[in-house]
């Protein structure tokens, strides 16, 4: 976006760029959502930021009216390269991780990792990493009912005035002055998630209907709700679409909240909430699809983990999608490791967490009726994922027998919400393009929506 295009995105509050960009006001020395509702600033007394971090890197504080921290996120949308990309989402799943640990996961030094932060986004990797901290604080503080030394130990801050230094040094706030929410401990935790829209959620949620899977997913007409194992920390969430304000309500519900960060990370990514929908339509239309025949606001459906997509592709190697969520299902039941649901919460029928990679590897497997070959690869796979950790690119597991290029790439699209993945094997795919006379190849990046595009319209 240029200077012209922000401009115009703020005196309309224009919600398709919300956080795309944020406006900075010289004269308040505030940063603002560009849907704030309060009175607009002169052309001449702003300035804008792609990122909330450079902004609070230029000495402004961020707006208790709109709340950039509650802003979806921005840097899919800021065109930076991929590797950009992928170190601020590990940095916002991974606080407590040094920097060092970072770059080894990219394949780069940390010191081209300085490089490229100060390139593209003109703030330190560290700097970045403190004001992910400071924003998931403040909104933790706005929105739930934790303590202060809760908030400080989720944040990754080491104590709660630990916590009010850097608020004070970086916001000119503190704890206090943000705080809405009586404090108290325990019980369930409640937060909002937004997205720009559009979003398809009739998309989303029939995709998910279908293939969910009794007693560790739960999909309702407005709600999508699930078990989950995020590193060691169990629990479960249920997000319940507010399509009137553009969010998320996502209640959570785990024994503590020190690994808060990654997972709600996650359930933003299985939720796509940070897609570009503006992109993403102009490639689908640049296949040969007309305006009338998309789906807008289309998403990826995710599932939680790389393991399970995996899981879920070869239990669903050459059967329909019922027989293959039965295949899950019965994994669950056998496998998997029961979970205590809240008193307080008896509308979630979730009760079971999906098996982990060291519950299969350890399995004979025989309650399953299926060929001894499609166990052999179910046992590999979770063998495989167990011994090498999961956070080993699935593209290791051509050397599994019985896992080829097309269960790896649906891992990829649902495990890791990969954008430019394109099943032009599958059976339904090939159909559709011949129904639509496409050219397939004009969707990148964009294929895995482009797949999800023509799924949806089989």
């Amino acid at each position: 976006m240029n200077s012209q295009q922000w401009q115009q995105a703020r005196m309309s509050r224009d919600r398709r760029f919300d956080g795309r960009f944020f406006v900075a006001v010289k004269t308040t020395g505030i940063f603002c959502r560009n849907i704030c509702p309060a009175n607009l600033p002169k052309e001449e007394n702003v300035e804008y930021y792609p990122h909330a971090a450079q902004a609070l890197h230029q000495g402004y504080r961020p707006c208790l009216r709109c709340r950039p921290d509650s802003a979806p996120s921005s840097f899919a949308w800021m065109g930076v390269e991929t590797t950009v990309a992928r170190a601020m989402r590990l940095l916002r799943e991974n606080p407590e991780s040094d920097l060092q640990h970072i770059a080894h996961r990219l394949g780069i030094s940390d010191g081209y990792l300085r490089k490229l932060f100060r390139q593209h986004l003109g703030v330190s990797p560290k700097q970045f990493q403190l004001t992910e901290q400071l924003l998931f604080a403040k909104k933790l503080l706005h929105e739930t009912n934790l303590t202060v030394e809760q908030v400080a130990a989720t944040a990754g801050f080491q104590s709660a005035r630990r916590l009010q230094q850097n608020m004070k040094q970086a916001m000119q706030l503190t704890p206090s002055q943000i705080r809405l929410k009586q404090a108290e401990s325990g019980g369930q935790l409640q937060l909002y998630l937004a997205y720009t829209p559009e979003y398809c959620w009739r998309q989303v949620r029939d995709f998910w209907q279908v293939r969910a899977v009794p007693g560790m997913e739960e999909v309702t007409e407005t709600s999508y709700a699930r078990s989950f194992n995020w590193q060691g920390q169990k629990g479960y969430f249920k997000a319940e679409i507010e399509p009137e304000r553009f969010r998320f309500r996502v209640t959570l519900n785990m024994a503590s909240y020190g690994e808060l960060r990654g997972i709600l990370q996650n359930i933003k990514r299985i939720l796509d909430l940070e897609a570009d929908h503006s992109l993403v339509q102009q490639a689908l239309l640049n296949t040969g699809l007309a305006e009338q025949q998309l789906t807008v606001g289309i998403r990826i459906p995710g599932v939680w983990s790389l393991f399970e997509a995996g899981c879920r592709a070869v239990l669903g190697q050459q059967v329909s999608v019922k027989a293959a969520v039965n295949k899950v299902a019965q994994l669950t039941e056998v496998l998997g490791e029961a979970i205590n649901v809240d008193a307080d919460s008896d509308d979630v029928r979730v009760s079971r967490l999906f098996p982990t990679p060291e519950a299969v590897a350890n399995s004979d497997l025989e309650f399953f009726r299926m060929p001894q070959a499609r166990k052999n690869a179910l046992k590999s796979l979770a063998q495989f994922v167990y011994e090498q950790g999961e956070h080993t690119s699935p593209d290791e597991w051509l050397n599994i027998k019985g896992i080829g290029p097309w269960t790896i790439a649906y891992a990829k699209m649902r495990g890791l919400s990969e954008p430019d993945i394109w099943l032009g094997t599958d059976l339904v795919i090939k159909n559709q393009i011949k129904q639509y006379s496409l050219n397939t190849d004009a969707a990148a990046p964009w294929r895995s929506y482009l797949t999800f595009q023509l799924w949806d319209k089989a």
